[in-house]
């Protein structure tokens, strides 16, 4: 299934994606959560979610087109993030001489996130709004202490991500979480794939940036130093995974930063897309900040 939260007048709903329209969970059964997250947390059950909308009504239906998308989970626990997690981009990064033995790990805040289809704000303080097309793994099940052979079993689905970074200010020091959190520069969306729906572990899936319809970054999930699975184990060592948790999970080389003979930035009036097999594309146009 795919799974999207939507804004309406009255607040975030939670629909699944049926063709060219969404069936409007609340609709089918008010006594359902209205949101992806709040679900995950109540028990989410994707079973019982694909019985109730089974047997939809027309009037449940909405026209995908004519809705304002929210991110997937509004409201995520904690959004994690891994760094240089493929090769290339860590050789075009300038750590070559220093291939990373462990994952590392950042957090970014949700007032960085804007929703599918939002704008992404350059701030006033620095032109290097910078694109990293990542996939994002949403977590479905309470975890701690996980292993290879049951990782995969606490994701719940699948998304696209755009961790917009403001190299800049990643660079001051050798902690990124500023450059990583200006105001509205990340995203991820349009909606969560069920993990049924996608090879385990997210395995073998093509992954896109586009800047302006030029593509920026092309690579494969097979690429990653640490893979999906591995990854939730070394973080399961330490903390608790928790239903509508997030994580982004690196980019590939391509981005802005490395290009030559100059970089490339985000600016006003441009639109980044980030494309993954299986899961579709995740939209955002950029504007600056008022």
């Amino acid at each position: 299934m795919k799974i999207v939260n939507f804004e309406t007048a009255n607040g975030v709903r939670m629909g699944v994606v049926d063709g060219d329209t969404v069936i409007d969970v609340q609709a089918v059964n008010a006594s359902l959560p209205g949101e992806l997250g709040a679900f995950l947390r109540a028990n989410g059950d994707m079973n019982a979610l694909a019985a109730a909308v089974k047997s939809a009504p027309a009037s449940a239906r909405l026209p995908l087109a004519g809705l304002k998308l929210a991110l997937p989970i509004t409201q995520p626990g904690k959004v994690i993030c891994l760094g240089l997690n493929y090769l290339d981009h860590v050789k075009e990064g300038g750590y070559k001489d220093n291939i990373p033995k462990f994952q590392s790990i950042f957090f970014r805040v949700m007032t960085s996130m804007a929703g599918p289809g939002h704008p992404l704000i350059r701030p006033k303080k620095s032109v290097q709004f910078d694109y990293e097309a990542e996939l994002v793994v949403v977590i479905g099940k309470r975890a701690k202490h996980l292993t290879l052979e049951n990782a995969a079993d606490c994701v719940a689905g699948y998304c696209c991500g755009m961790e917009g970074s403001i190299r800049e200010y990643q660079r001051h020091t050798t902690q990124w979480g500023m450059g990583k959190n200006f105001d509205e520069t990340g995203s991820y969306g349009p909606w969560m794939v069920t993990a049924d729906e996608v090879p385990r572990a997210a395995k073998g899936l093509k992954i896109e940036s586009r800047l302006n319809g030029t593509t920026m970054q092309s690579s494969n999930t097979d690429h990653f130093m640490f893979p999906v699975a591995e990854s939730l184990v070394y973080l399961t060592e330490g903390m608790t995974l928790e239903p509508g948790d997030i994580i982004f999970t690196g980019t590939p080389s391509g981005v802005g930063h490395a290009r030559k003979p100059e970089p490339v930035w985000m600016k006003a009036g441009d639109t980044i897309e980030v494309e993954i097999e299986k899961l579709g594309v995740l939209s955002n146009p950029i504007a600056d900040e008022k």
